[in-house]
């Protein structure tokens, strides 16, 4: 998790010694997949993300094994025939906050995050709506957004398809501080 975390704040750093980076190292991914016979829910508190506030560039790099599961069963199917961890082991998010924040002044703002979401090995464009609200030194990030599995060439089998939403809700939740 260390490296990940430091392979971000390097990649930022590239981009201009002026720049004002803001990490967060505990990024909170969950995703939910509701069907009549069983919902799937699961939760990974292992993510890391920077904010360039003078580019308003954001990326995000979750590691897929890292997600827990109410039932073992679950996780080892997700990581096993769906996600494929051990071939693709973390998914990534790179783009940009639409919007102009001034990360000096407190309050809550309306966002939109523009990029590339890369998941099971597919980089898909995507556009979330979100929040940002900045309050003693630091800013907390939400968001809510669909993935279709389809998009990112997640096979369901037959067997189990009546089980697993084709559309799968994810919601990302972060605490970002200025770096030093």
């Amino acid at each position: 998790m260390q490296k990940l975390f430091f392979t971000l704040v390097a990649l930022f750093l590239c981009t201009g010694l002026k720049a004002q980076i803001w990490v967060s190292k505990n990024v909170t991914s969950s995703f939910y997949s509701s069907t009549p016979i069983e919902d799937i829910d699961a939760t990974s508190k292992t993510g890391a993300s920077a904010i360039n506030t003078n580019t308003n560039d954001i990326i995000f790099k979750i590691n897929n094994s890292s997600y827990q599961f109410k039932k073992k069963l679950m996780q080892e199917h997700f990581n096993e025939n769906y996600i494929e961890s051990d071939k693709y082991p973390t998914s990534d998010f790179k783009g940009k906050i639409v919007e102009q924040i001034d990360f000096s002044k407190p309050g809550t703002y309306p966002i939109t995050v523009k990029g590339n979401l890369q998941i099971h090995g597919v980089t898909k464009e995507y556009q979330a709506k979100g929040s940002l609200v900045i309050a003693g030194g630091e800013a907390k990030a939400t968001s809510t957004f669909n993935v279709k599995l389809a998009d990112h060439n997640i096979k369901v089998p037959t067997i189990v398809f009546k089980q697993i939403a084709e559309i799968i809700q994810v919601k990302i939740s972060a605490v970002y501080e200025p770096k030093k």
